[in-house]
């Protein structure tokens, strides 16, 4: 690796475990099968190692759409937050054992773009304006809003009112009933960071999460984490994934979604492929296949807002008309940026 490279993949994964509380280990950057790498493998090998931001129910049903449709390919599909998995392909490069990343926030894809192989081929016309990625080396998967979701129930045993907008969240009675991801770990806590700094201005936004931080009984290294305490009842209120939720309800949980005066911030994420990986057939045919037919199953599912053209949101429960928020400005560098100033 280059040195300035390495400087980099250094300074990232060292900003990234100071941004988890240390959660970031040398094992958790490493596969069970870290000991042969896919850089050591020649082309013809049928083994394909995914690495996956996507919550654990999406993973499984695409591991199993995988092995119907390519029964003799060995593939893996490790579940990584998807801070740790930028983390990851930085420190390691193109020596990395990952084939495939999915479900990465555009921002972190960003950062290690250098490191990933040109998909330029592949169509982007089918995508609506802001998915399509210009440099051509990642594609878009998910359209991740988030909401402001809360157990009725738990707001009922504290005797607490219904929140109606940002500011109550900041009253004391609300003292450890509100869980957020860390937004150095997690995009979707990030996104909630950069849409208050758009609506309100960096400094209020800030001074906003000072205050908040009073509240939060534990920021989550994962997107995921809210609404599994949502569902626990651990706390009231999370600031969390629509999508989650709407599946947790659907499940047979009691929640609810509202989405304040400022809008449902979202995130974009990608997948692809690390630079080398795609001499190799069988990382190609499952990438195909991620393009051809598994993002638009996952949208059809679990996520459908909107990343295709013509796309129809079919799923139960799930908010149409959604007030999207000012998202505007949400680069790699502005993230970067951004996170220097974030404490917790």
């Amino acid at each position: 690796m280059k040195k300035r490279n390495w400087i980099f993949a250094c300074a990232f994964v060292s900003a990234l475990m100071l941004g988890t509380c240390g959660s970031v280990s040398a094992e958790e950057l490493q596969s069970p099968a870290a000991s042969e790498t896919t850089a050591e493998l020649d082309d013809s090998s049928n083994k394909v190692v995914i690495y996956s931001g996507a919550e654990e129910y999406r993973n499984e049903y695409f591991l199993k759409r995988i092995q119907e449709e390519f029964p003799d390919y060995d593939v893996t599909i490790e579940y990584m937050p998807t801070g740790n998995l930028a983390a990851k392909l930085a420190a390691e490069g193109t020596e990395t054992d990952m084939d495939i990343f999915y479900d990465l926030d555009f921002s972190y894809a960003g950062l290690v773009e250098e490191y990933l192989a040109d998909v330029s081929e592949y169509d982007q016309s089918i995508y609506v304006d802001d998915c399509k990625v210009e440099s051509g080396h990642y594609l878009a998967a998910t359209r991740n809003g988030g909401a402001i979701i809360v157990n009725p129930e738990v707001l009922k045993e504290k005797g607490l009112e219904e929140p109606t907008c940002y500011e109550d969240l900041l009253k004391p009675e609300y003292k450890n009933l509100i869980s957020m991801p860390s937004p150095k770990s997690s995009g979707t806590g990030y996104m909630f960071v950069k849409s208050l700094v758009n609506a309100w201005g960096e400094e209020k936004a800030f001074e906003y999460f000072d205050g908040l931080a009073e509240n939060v009984l534990q920021f989550t290294e994962s997107g995921s984490g809210p609404v599994n305490a949502l569902v626990q009842g651990e706390v009231a209120v999370g600031l969390g994934m629509t999508a989650q939720a709407v599946t947790a309800i659907n499940d047979g949980a009691d929640l609810k979604l509202l989405f304040f005066e400022e809008g449902s911030p979202y995130s974009l994420y990608g997948y692809a492929i690390p630079k080398g990986k795609e001499t190799r057939k069988a990382v190609v045919d499952v990438f195909n296949f991620f393009y051809t037919t598994l993002v638009m199953e996952d949208k059809e599912l679990y996520y459908p807002e909107q990343v295709f053209v013509g796309q129809v949101n079919s799923i139960e429960n799930y908010p149409t008309d959604i007030p999207y928020a000012d998202m505007s400005g949400n680069t790699t560098e502005e993230k970067t940026r951004l996170m220097e100033n974030w404490e917790y």
